[in-house]
């Protein structure tokens, strides 16, 4: 089964590249939406987003507003960051087919939920939305000039996903064919906002034990996030590390090494 596709669009600051976007999903048969602060809290009933959506009038309905990159993560597992350079500690950077490719190579390690992410118009994605990701995807660009338009590289990674899903797993409309796993729960793969939450608990435990310094913090977090994005715990793992994180606070509350 194929795992579920969802376009997160954040802090988005031109209506009309948000109903293009939609439109751009629509012809590659995707439909799930989500922004992150947009500019104008009624971006979705503006009448530039749906002049430009052009029939995708059902994708603007489904679509959501939220105000943290949390929210709009729920039940993804798997988070490709879009960005024009590789950033220092960051994730791998790899053109979007070539690792399109290989995340559906061996289909029994799929992950359930893949999560495309853009950043605003005008500076991309931050450091910190990119730090979290599995994956930076960079569409190959004249080298002189490699700036394209926010609805444009939605149409391009969505033609792109599209194409890998079809030729691995012959999926004529990705959006219909919902992933039905009969993994026990325990053992299936945290999503972003576990391992988030899990990372925010290890790093006070880490400052409780003074083994990170909350003042000059460097970018010990950030590899600690790729850390354990590679090794994509489970929900039973991230209650093991949840559970080391607790017992560190309690040795340093308790004066113990």
């Amino acid at each position: 089964m194929t795992p579920a596709t969802r376009f997160i669009l954040i802090e988005p600051s031109h209506a009309g590249n948000v109903g293009a976007a939609a439109r751009a999903m629509k012809v590659m048969g995707f439909g799930d939406l989500v922004l992150v602060r947009p500019r104008w809290p009624n971006v979705l009933r503006r009448q530039e987003t749906i002049q430009r959506a052009s029939g995708a009038g059902d994708v603007l309905a489904a679509a959501r507003c939220v105000q943290t990159l949390d929210e709009a993560l729920d039940g993804m597992t798997h988070l490709c960051a879009t960005v024009m350079t590789p950033r220092d500690f960051g994730p791998p950077t790899f053109a979007p087919r070539e690792h399109f490719a290989k995340l559906l190579e061996k289909p029994p390690e799929m992950p359930q939920g893949v999560a495309l992410l853009f950043g605003c118009e005008r500076f991309g994605m931050s450091n910190q939305d990119v730090y979290r990701c599995h994956a930076a995807l960079s569409i190959p660009t004249a080298s002189d000039y490699g700036s394209l338009n926010l609805a444009a590289a939605v149409q391009l990674i969505a033609y792109d996903w599209r194409q890998a899903l079809q030729a691995r797993l012959g999926s004529e409309n990705p959006e219909k064919n919902a992933r039905n796993s009969k993994i026990r729960p325990e053992n299936m793969p945290a999503d972003a906002q576990q391992l988030a939450a899990m990372l925010q608990h290890w790093q006070s435990a880490l400052a409780d034990i003074g083994f990170l310094d909350p003042a000059t913090p460097r970018k010990l977090m950030p590899r600690l996030h790729q850390l354990f994005a590679r090794a994509a715990p489970t929900h039973a793992e991230i209650h093991i590390l949840r559970g080391i994180a607790r017992a560190m606070q309690d040795a340093a509350r308790q004066g113990g090494g």
